[in-house]
């Protein structure tokens, strides 16, 4: 007996599970000092900063830098003295250098500065925190508005019963939501689309959710500007799509030029097949620029056989990159696909994104030669794709460049293991 049981399997108990503890202590949310010096911020910008005041303390850190986009630079001294003041911080200093967005986070500028922690404002955490060379923070900066108003305003001008998808940029997050509470009940549908890893409802310039085809009647974008609405509208080409500006209060019907962009794209991937030497440039601006995106792409060069030479750049810009072209037929950027879409023209040669790259190299089937199941829109068609007669329907162009589930051209950290595309 006493054999058995030294035959049996021992139970070994696991280790405790590893956590941070997030809760802000009372000493710090009920200090008056601080509450003060907050209350000289605007009351409806979320900076958390009781937040970021314990987390520096629980990291030890004495240098600490700060990254805000424009829009936010004018709190960045301010910060700097709250911070100094009540987390014992012995030197703030900012990155001045420009960020358009979470994949912008400079954190090894930071390390390079020797800061001991950075604080990123304005955006969602894209790069995770435990990829970054300084302990990290990232601050969404959410903006409290008038959402009775905006309630209102779709109560008013969609039919009951309709239904609808809300979305908009990370600062409006908490706006959206609760809007939807508001309005559940009188519409059918209203849901909060996600592209995880983003936040239900997220939308980036380069990533936003695809909406199954006539699963709702319209979105309502909820934003001051265009950049991020753009992306939403790219992956999703059949959807009406309304804008609702928080800070003017108005709710405005929206259009993309689907059939212009798809066709350029079209044109500048078909330029570049021809060319026989290629520039790969990896972006340089924060985390902009992925190796891992860069491998992949020198590994498909490779396959095809194509000569291609690197370049590193911070930004790009045709003046900048028309002094190389002389060797060079083609370039794929790694940096902002939206530099391609939007601007892509303005260069002397193709611009192309991975994505993109991938297309001309042969190993995804571009969106012209895929019948969209919505049919909604169509661009002349030089190839016969299907049954489609004289047309070519427009196709899906995906804005997954952050997407979990995206291609292999996209630049996720927490890639979700995925069957091949065809």
């Amino acid at each position: 007996m006493a054999e058995e049981a030294s035959l049996a399997p021992r139970r070994v108990a696991a280790p405790p599970k590893r956590f941070v503890r997030q809760q802000v202590p009372d000493s710090i949310l009920n200090d008056p000092r601080l509450r003060a010096a907050i209350a000289r911020l605007p009351s409806n910008y979320n900076l958390e900063i009781p937040k970021t005041v314990w987390r520096i303390k629980q990291a030890g850190a004495r240098r600490v830098a700060l990254q805000l986009p424009e829009g936010l630079q004018m709190f960045a001294l301010p910060l700097c003295d709250i911070l100094e003041e009540f987390a014992a911080v012995e030197e703030c200093f900012v990155l001045g250098d420009v960020t358009y967005g979470a994949c912008c986070i400079d954190d090894l500028t930071a390390a390079a500065l020797g800061a001991d922690f950075l604080v990123h404002y304005g955006h969602s955490c894209l790069v995770p925190i435990d990829v970054t060379q300084v302990p990290s923070l990232y601050v969404f900066v959410d903006i409290q508005i008038d959402v009775e108003h905006m309630i209102e305003a779709l109560k008013f001008n969609f039919e009951a019963g309709s239904r609808l998808a809300l979305c908009g940029t990370i600062q409006f997050s908490s706006a959206i939501h609760s809007a939807r509470m508001g309005v559940v009940d009188f519409f059918s549908e209203v849901v909060v689309p996600q592209a995880k890893p983003l936040s239900a409802g997220e939308v980036l310039g380069c990533t936003a959710p695809a909406i199954s085809k006539g699963s709702v009647d319209a979105a309502v974008f909820v934003a001051d500007g265009r950049f991020h609405l753009e992306a939403f509208m790219i992956a999703n080409p059949g959807l009406k799509v309304y804008r609702y500006d928080p800070y003017t209060k108005a709710l405005s019907n929206e259009e993309y030029d689907q059939a212009g962009m798809r066709k350029a794209r079209r044109a500048a991937i078909e330029q570049a097949q021809r060319g026989k030497s290629w520039g790969v440039i990896l972006g340089t601006l924060g985390r902009q620029g992925n190796p891992q995106i860069l491998r992949h792409l020198e590994n498909r060069l490779a396959e095809r056989g194509v000569v291609y030479k690197v370049f590193l750049m911070s930004e790009m810009s045709p003046a900048k990159i028309g002094l190389l072209e002389e060797t060079i037929d083609a370039w794929i950027q790694i940096a902002c696909p939206r530099l391609s879409i939007d601007w892509g023209e303005a260069y002397g040669r193709p611009l192309l994104t991975p994505y993109e790259a991938e297309v001309a190299l042969g190993f995804t089937r571009p969106w012209w030669k895929r019948c969209s199941p919505g049919n909604e829109g169509h661009l002349d068609c030089s190839s016969s794709c299907c049954s489609c007669g004289d047309k070519d329907v427009l196709g899906d162009y995906p804005m997954d460049y952050y997407a979990r589930d995206g291609g292999p051209w996209n630049s996720v950290y927490n890639r979700k293991p995925t069957k091949a595309r065809s």
